[in-house]
Parts: structure tokens; C-alpha cells; sequence
């Protein structure tokens, strides 16, 4: 009888463990779309961040089921370290870059001197520009304005595009560079300035389901990729999939 039970408690502490929920990484800057699309399809948790913070955490085992990047070559790492299923990954988004100050700071206009005089003595709220998206993005686009010289000293570099967003509404940063959708969502902040598409590389948003992805998770992703979630989440303000971007 004793052994009998001996092995019933082996058996339990030694099988797998079961998730009622799906969980799922994603890109800050997905947040209000996100929550909207996991309360209407149930059983579904995110949990938000940079986007290169989400895939080493990815890649260190954390237990995601599915990953939403902002950023293509974050999602090319861990398909190329076996970490997430090739066949699942697709894009689903796009987005554009703006140019944001508080709420009652008017239009700057996007050369040395404009940028120069907006700033004041204060710095520019950006993403990590080696590693953050919407900070590469931006820096990229500073680059092709040949603003990248006269800024890259005044510069206040945070771990996510949202964490941008919160220094210009708080007013610790005069201007900040964030998606068009996240100046959204703030009234506290304003677009003063929209960059040219052609000045920064495509801002495609991709998932895929992690390799211990499940029947659920691959129903969600279908979700988000489908009519509904794509309806959500362009009335977020997203930007459909760009078809042929490589």
C-alpha cells in the first residue's frame, strides 16, 4: 500500500505541469488592442514588454505560448534557435513613427534647428536604440534627417516604447519619438511631428507560437490574425500587415 503511494506522489511531482491560460508576450506598445482581444477570447494572459527583453526571456525558457514583436529580427533569433515554430510566424501589423510633446506643445518642425529649440535644455525620450524597436526605428529615421549628429548626445534612452510615452507626459522630457498608436492613448501627450515612412525601415509587428504552444494558443494567434483581431486592431490605430516587406 505504502508503495502504492510512494509512486502516486512520484507520479505527481513529476508530471508536467498544466496551464489553464494561454500565455502571451507582447510589445508594449500592443497593450490597449491586446487586452481587448484576450478578455473577448477567454482563458488568455499578456504579459507586456520591449520586445527584445520578451524574446531573451523566450529564449532563456521562460514559458510563453505565443510572442507579438515589434521588431523582425528579435522574432528572426528565436525562429532560428529553434525557440519558436517556423511555420507560425507571420506579421500582423505595421505602425508609424511620431514625434511627441506635452499636451499644449505645438508642431516642431523636423531639422537641427527646430528639434534644438523644442528641446531646451531637456532631452529626447526614445526607446534603446541598439535594442529596443521603437528606439532602432527612431534612430534610423534621425540618421536619414541627419538629426542623429546634433541629438545622439541629448538622448534619454528607456527599456520600452511606453516608458518613452510616460517621461513626456510627465513632463520630465520635452519631446519623445513613440508609434503613432501610443500617442494615442495619452491625453497628456500630443504629435507635434510625424516622420516620413521612407525615413526608417517598415515597422512590421510579428508573432509565432513558441515550440510548447498548444491547440488554445494556436487559436488565439488565428484570432489575432483574423478578421476580428485585425478590426481591433486597426481601430487601436495599427496599420494593416505590409504584404512583400522581407
Amino acid at each position: 500500500m505504502m508503495s502504492r503511494v510512494v509512486c502516486l506522489i512520484l507520479d505527481l511531482l513529476t508530471a508536467p505541469v498544466l496551464r489553464a491560460e494561454t500565455l502571451v508576450f507582447a510589445a508594449a506598445s500592443l497593450k490597449e488592442p491586446l487586452d481587448e482581444l484576450a478578455d473577448a477570447f477567454g482563458d488568455v494572459t499578456v504579459s507586456y514588454g520591449g520586445s527584445s527583453t520578451l524574446a531573451r526571456q523566450v529564449s532563456f525558457g521562460a514559458p510563453a505560448d505565443l510572442v507579438l514583436l515589434a521588431n523582425v529580427d528579435w522574432m528572426d533569433v528565436l525562429r532560428d534557435d529553434g525557440f519558436v515554430q517556423p511555420g507560425t510566424v507571420a506579421d500582423f501589423a505595421s505602425n508609424a513613427l511620431v514625434l511627441i510633446g506635452p499636451a499644449e506643445a505645438g508642431d516642431v518642425l523636423l531639422h537641427g534647428y527646430g528639434m534644438a529649440s523644442a528641446l531646451g535644455d531637456g532631452r529626447l525620450a526614445i526607446g534603446l536604440t541598439e535594442a529596443v524597436p521603437a528606439g532602432i526605428y527612431a534612430k534610423a529615421a534621425l540618421v536619414n534627417l541627419n538629426l542623429w549628429e546634433p541629438l545622439s548626445w541629448r538622448l534619454a534612452e528607456v527599456d520600452n516604447v511606453r516608458a518613452a510615452m510616460a517621461l513626456v507626459a510627465r513632463k520630465q522630457a520635452p519631446l519623445g519619438i513613440v508609434y503613432a498608436t501610443d500617442a494615442r492613448v495619452s491625453d497628456d501627450v500630443r504629435v507635434v511631428a510625424r516622420f516620413p515612412a521612407e525615413a526608417h525601415p517598415p515597422i512590421r509587428y510579428v508573432g509565432a507560437l513558441t515550440v510548447q504552444a498548444d491547440a488554445q494558443a494556436a487559436a488565439f494567434w488565428d484570432f489575432v490574425k483574423g478578421p476580428d483581431g485585425q478590426a481591433v486592431l486597426q481601430d487601436a490605430g495599427f496599420l494593416p500587415p505590409q504584404q512583400g516587406v522581407k
